[in-house]
């Protein structure tokens, strides 16, 4: 496939010209301290000159006077959305640019051999030329703006750059674009329009700094191209070694010329969105252990968020909000972020989940393994009872359309919003998140360890005078059981007036002891699933 030519590509080309008569060993040592595009260094400088005009310094002291949005504290789910090229080949995972190239043993290795059988070889096929098959002629911002806002939500982020190196939108530092490749349009200023005309809150995920180590290399591989390294990257000498798919442990961190190019992307998605959200992948950290303060990425990070903050601070209401995984920001600084798992206690630092309607991928593929509404909601019920909100990703096709599944879904978690959205909009954790005998999973990427919720399994949220008990299963009995509000308990130790079921008017009976309030609950069910008792 031959790039679309444009003027970015005529000021990046002649960089790339003095290159493509090396030796791809050659060339690796060439490109290993140039940016590849001239764009970065006038960005980088407008930067700095703006770090000052604002009450943020790129400090962490400085950045850990910043505060939380209290609309984010009162909106409690947003909506992500995982869409890019990897949804052409639509198999496996959003990780399917990564593992095609990977010829070993296990799921990658599987990827790498449908890949050839289906395409090719990778020296003829490569990732770049899914790009003129992903179209998005089907794409309607409107359309998908209604549905989510019809789901609930209050705030939406789509991916505005993966790992693979593709800008959703028109990047002033790569032609390798969705502005002037494949659907030719920038879909991230579509969506900006239309999710703010709903009324909702806009933001972006940067996925880009683990595009640094992303693919791996070959010189057989179409990706050892210097071509080609708008979209994949440099081809840096340590990509062709084998021990480079362990990503978390031999390969070394990102260099000053990559972190230069991801500060200016990054910024400009301020400069072009002003987005109330900036969410960031694992990428900026690598290692879930290592401590903010001894963070390569650091550097760059406090200059990104203090020009993120002060930029805001010109231009809106509030400093807008980071979201960070592990240790990248100390905790003041931002909203820590966990990918597929929850707390297990109240956390008194505002906090967010990232799951998807998919157990299996975050970005569309043939044979999505779908979740129920009914964990979803409980899920968001546990997550906002213990001080978080959830970020629930759907998966569009290449064509821009969203799968049935996905839609029928977020129509389901809508539906219970109407009539139990009290208990979570605007609410606050209480002075216990809950009762009952399922745990939840807290590793990373562990929700899969989760088990069902029961009647047993009870969690509390607060507003004004009121306290909501939702119970996250029916009882079978019909009598609802919650021990931490029995006669005497340290959590309420005053009388309590009313109980009522959301979504109900019948009146109900219940009785107080020294063991437990027991709500004997209607005979028909005001919902399909987690039913809440509001109680004064």
């Amino acid at each position: 496939m031959q790039p679309v030519h444009s003027m970015k590509q005529l000021v990046i080309f002649p960089l790339l010209l003095l290159f493509v008569c090396f030796s791809p060993a050659k060339a690796q040592d060439v490109v290993s301290a140039k940016p590849l595009s001239p764009a970065v260094a006038p960005k980088l400088a407008a930067i700095e000159k703006a770090l000052p005009q604002g009450p943020f310094k790129p400090e962490w002291d400085s950045l850990s006077e910043y505060e939380i949005p209290q609309w984010y504290k009162d909106a409690k789910l947003g909506i992500f959305i995982h869409w890019g090229v990897y949804a052409v080949p639509a198999y496996g995972s959003e990780w399917y640019p990564r593992n095609m190239y990977i010829n070993k043993e296990g799921w990658a290795g599987k990827v790498f051999r449908h890949h050839k059988e289906t395409y090719g070889d990778l020296s003829r096929f490569g990732y770049k030329d899914f790009i003129p098959m992903f179209k998005a002629e089907k794409f309607d911002a409107a359309a998908w703006s209604k549905l989510f806002k019809d789901s609930g939500a209050r705030y939406v982020v789509p991916v505005a750059e993966h790992h693979d190196g593709f800008p959703m939108y028109d990047c002033s530092f790569t032609e390798w674009d969705a502005s002037e490749m494949g659907p030719k349009r920038d879909l991230i200023a579509e969506l900006e329009k239309a999710i703010r005309a709903e009324g909702m809150k806009f933001g972006v995920s940067s996925h880009r700094a683990f595009n640094w180590s992303y693919y791996l290399r070959s010189k057989d591989y179409d990706n050892a191209d210097l071509k080609y390294a708008g979209l994949y990257g440099r081809p840096l000498p340590f990509l062709f070694r084998e021990e480079a798919v362990n990503y978390k442990g031999s390969n070394p961190t990102q260099d000053d010329t990559f972190k230069d190019d991801w500060l200016a992307r990054t910024c400009e998605l301020v400069d072009k969105y002003n987005p109330d959200l900036i969410w960031f992948d694992f990428g900026i950290a690598m290692k879930q252990d290592l401590p903010y303060d001894q963070n390569p990425f650091a550097p760059h990070l406090k200059k990104f968020a203090a020009y993120y903050y002060n930029q805001r601070a010109k231009h809106s209401d509030d400093f807008g909000i980071i979201n960070y995984k592990w240790n990248a920001f100390p905790e003041k600084a931002a909203v820590l972020d966990k990918e597929r798992s929850k707390m297990a206690e109240i956390r008194k630092p505002f906090w967010q989940t990232d799951t998807a309607v998919s157990s299996s991928s975050w970005g569309y593929t043939k044979d999505q393994q779908y979740k129920t509404p009914d964990r979803l909601v409980d899920d968001l019920v546990d997550i906002v009872s213990k001080n978080g909100c959830l970020l629930l990703n759907v998966g569009p096709r290449a064509d821009g359309t969203i799968p049935d599944e996905d839609q029928a879904i977020l129509k389901a978690i809508g539906g219970w919003l109407k009539i139990n959205g009290e208990s979570i909009y605007d609410t606050t954790y209480w002075k216990t998140f809950g009762e009952g005998p399922t745990a939840v999973s807290t590793g990373h990427v562990s929700e899969n360890k989760d088990k069902p919720f029961t009647s047993e399994d009870v969690r509390f949220t607060a507003k004004d005078d009121v306290v909501y008990a939702t119970l996250l299963a029916w009882p079978e009995t019909g009598t609802a059981v919650i021990r931490t509000l029995r006669a005497g308990a340290e959590d309420w130790p005053g009388e309590i007036e009313s109980i009522e079921l959301l979504g109900s008017d019948q009146k109900l009976t219940w009785t107080r002891t020294n063991e437990a309030v027991t709500v004997e609950l209607p005979s028909e069910k005001p919902c399909d699933f987690a039913y809440v008792l509001k109680i004064r």
